[in-house]
């Protein structure tokens, strides 16, 4: 009878092994390793343009502000405009049209310098201010006299389509007695104000973009490195298109305010501003460009009657 021998059990010891801590060298070994371990300093921090603090000629500050404020004033006026035009009979949707007119002007003025160029984006490019008293009583005068024109004149006398609804008091479809038969009619001086109004401000802000860099606000009295003759696009028949583009947009003001004596005045003080001013600049562009300037003057015109 064979017997099982017993089983025997060897002990087995469990030992937990040993970590050692991590002790990073004071001195790495390798130059790569050197190099990780000290960071590279943070390039330091250009200094602020003092021109963008809001003291300066180009405050961002200042330059935010004007466009908040132009921008809230041409959504009422224009909001006030349609109001006025659509729901009433009065006149004096003029106003509002007038204030979101110039909105628009001096909007565009800074957002064609600040994009096509840049270098003289300042404050001063909207030109709300950098145009003198003059301006500012010119234009105070045109909104005066629509405002008591429209409120002391017999009714018609300057809107000769005030009782038309709506729209209709600018452009309307009349029929005819005569002929039996449907025309349009228009009231010539508000149609023709918006015409001269809409040429003007198109063809001054296409003269500043197709000009670039060589457009200024400002007489240049010496030539820069990057000022060229431009002689294409619009500049191809107009010498100083954004002249024109003014003069004709502001007597387009006045025809749609119906105003008299600020049509007038507005004609004699534009002309005889640009005309001079022309003369000025002409005589700094022949010295800049000589013949090749001259040239150009034959060849192409003012657009302002007399200048």
């Amino acid at each position: 009878m064979s017997s099982t021998p017993p089983a025997t059990t060897t002990p087995i010891s469990l030992t937990t092994p040993q970590y050692r801590a991590y002790q990073p060298s004071s001195h790495p070994s390798t130059p790569s390793a050197r190099a990780s371990a000290s960071p590279s300093p943070s390039p330091p921090t250009p200094p602020l343009d003092p021109s963008n603090l809001p003291s300066g000629t180009k405050s961002l500050s200042g330059i935010s502000l004007r466009a908040f404020l132009l921008g809230t004033t041409l959504g009422l006026t224009t909001s006030l405009t349609l109001h006025l035009l659509l729901t009433t009979t009065t006149p004096l949707w003029r106003l509002p049209f007038f204030l979101a007119s110039l909105s628009l002007f001096h909007f565009l003025e800074y957002y064609t310098t600040a994009t096509y160029n840049p270098r003289f984006a300042d404050t001063t490019a909207f030109l709300l201010s950098s145009n003198g008293w003059a301006y500012n009583v010119a234009h105070g005068s045109a909104i005066l006299e629509c405002l008591l024109t429209s409120t002391l004149a017999p009714a018609g006398a300057t809107d000769p389509y005030h009782q038309h609804p709506g729209l209709s008091r600018i452009f309307a479809v009349e029929r005819t007695d005569t002929f039996q038969e449907y025309r349009l009619a228009c009231n010539l001086p508000i149609g023709l104000g918006l015409a001269l109004m809409l040429l003007g401000q198109t063809v001054r802000s296409v003269a500043m973009v197709q000009a670039g860099r060589s457009f200024n606000h400002t007489v240049q009295v010496a030539r820069r490195d990057d000022h060229r003759l431009v002689t294409h696009g619009v500049y191809r028949v107009l010498r100083h298109p954004a002249y024109f583009g003014f003069f004709w947009w502001g007597i387009g003001t006045q025809l749609v305010l119906g105003n008299v004596a600020c049509l007038v005045a507005y004609a004699l003080v534009l002309w005889r501003f640009f005309r001079l001013r022309v003369r000025r600049e002409e005589n700094y562009l022949c010295a800049f460009f000589g013949d090749q300037y001259r040239e150009y003057r034959k060849r192409s015109w003012v657009g302002i009657p007399f200048v």
